[in-house]
């Protein structure tokens, strides 16, 4: 039986071995008991599993006596401005990210329409493993409804912060790959209503991914070429529930997630000053631009709950993580690739620039990423070694250990579900990202 990959902003499954209806019913039941009175948006990222899942999850708020209201194929920001658009008290989105077709997942969203803050989120973890799942009776039960218009609102939020008429006079020509998942339900619109030719690559909702769904280099290679064949400006890439942005330029090159969010912060903080947020793993290009600029940058602990908490802590302009996800708190405080779209399209129209120059000139590093099998009981003792070892960097243990030189840093992270440390390194020169990532392995082996 494979492993559930549970965290406090929800878990993830093999369906029908580790994810089965019983999991489902007894999570929902506890995410239930966590919220005030009210109903619950439940939408899915299109997996082929996602109907199977998603009538276990209703069947459970309707017996925990709540109403459900069905958003449907949906991506995963378009859910956090659902639950505050309808007033609902929470949300569930039925997604697996990234994992591979097999499994399916949820996760969890407050009424602010963000995934849960890490205190909810181990509470209602608790409630899980307990087994408590109180019912309600016949007469209490919940009723459920479907959203009939699941785009508008988000539409609107995310041309809001773009200069449309800039843009349309462009007439941008764009590919996208929504890859079969949720991407395609407002990426198209948004596209169309920013005046672009569009050109969309599994624009089906139905969780066949013609590539594995991680928006790569290597996963995306025949994406590469199409950009370039259809003369594209631009190529957008998502992950099955379309939080994640990866771009591909005019050149047909894997411009990639990491620069995602530091192109944005660069369009943004040039007319916007504020504070920038992002995790204690996202490449330093983003520091950077905050110190060219003059404004607060401030790290987070790993994961999308703690970087909003840092965002909204310090009334953030942006905020995001290296995996391509954007978050700007005038949307939503959800990662969303559509608010990348947007503003790339109205940096490149702003600035009258192709894609690849204003990735070519962001400061450069190269990121390199491994990992070593280490009992959880040795973690600590190995970080005083580390930092004993590189006595001429900066410690860190905001989460694991982070080792800063001016130009390079460290990041050695324990894995919460299994026993290995992950690795993470870099530096302006690959070659020197390797070294560091290889001398910290041995140093742990």
């Amino acid at each position: 039986m494979s492993d559930l990959i549970i965290s406090v902003s929800g878990l993830r499954g093999v369906v029908g071995d580790s994810l089965t209806p019983e999991i489902a019913i007894r999570f929902v039941n506890a995410f239930c008991l966590e919220l005030p009175p009210g109903p619950i948006v439940v939408t899915s990222d299109g997996r082929h599993t996602g109907p199977m899942v998603a009538s276990a999850v209703q069947s459970a708020l309707l017996a925990a006596g709540r109403d459900c209201l069905d958003g449907g194929v949906a991506a995963t920001p378009t859910t956090g401005v659902l639950v505050r658009h309808h007033d609902a008290v929470g949300g569930i989105q039925i997604s697996a990210s990234h994992n591979p077709p097999e499994y399916n997942g949820l996760k969890l969203f407050d009424a602010k329409g963000r995934v849960i803050p890490s205190a909810a989120g181990q509470r209602v973890l608790d409630r899980f493993q307990s087994g408590q799942t109180p019912w309600k009776m016949f007469d209490q039960l919940g009723v459920a409804s479907s959203i009939e218009d699941t785009t508008s609102a988000h539409l609107e939020l995310v041309l809001a912060i773009c200069d449309v008429e800039r843009i349309r006079a462009r007439q941008f020509r764009v590919l996208v790959d929504a890859n079969h998942g949720s991407g395609s339900v407002l990426a198209l619109p948004l596209l169309e209503a920013l005046g672009c030719e569009v050109t969309m690559l599994g624009g089906t909702p139905d969780g066949l991914f013609a590539h594995p769904p991680e928006p790569t280099c290597e996963n995306l290679s025949s994406v590469l070429s199409e950009v370039r064949n259809q003369s594209a400006a631009i190529g957008f890439c998502q992950d099955p529930d379309a939080d994640r942005l990866a771009v591909i330029d005019e050149l047909g090159r894997y411009v990639g997630e990491e620069f995602t969010l530091a192109m944005v912060a660069d369009h943004v903080l040039r007319r916007t000053p504020g504070a920038i947020i992002t995790n204690c793993s996202t490449s330093r290009m983003t520091q950077d631009l905050a110190e060219k600029y003059g404004v607060p940058f401030i790290r987070s602990m790993v994961g999308e709950a703690n970087v909003v908490d840092k965002m909204i802590e310090s009334e953030a302009v942006l905020g995001g993580e290296g995996n391509g996800g954007v978050i700007d708190p005038r949307v939503g405080l959800v990662r969303d690739s559509f608010v990348g779209m947007g503003y790339l399209l109205d940096a490149m129209a702003a600035r009258e620039m192709p894609i690849s120059a204003l990735a070519d000139e962001l400061p450069q590093y190269a990121i390199c990423k491994s990992k070593v099998t280490l009992p959880g009981e040795r973690v600590a003792e190995s970080f005083y070694k580390l930092e004993n070892h590189f006595a001429d960097a900066k410690g860190d243990r905001l989460d694991g250990l982070r080792l800063d030189w001016p130009d390079k840093w460290l990041l050695i992270r324990a894995s919460n579900t299994e026993p290995i440390v992950r690795i993470i390194a870099e530096a302006p020169m690959a070659a020197e990202a390797k070294s560091l990532c290889n001398e910290a392995a041995a140093l742990l082996s």
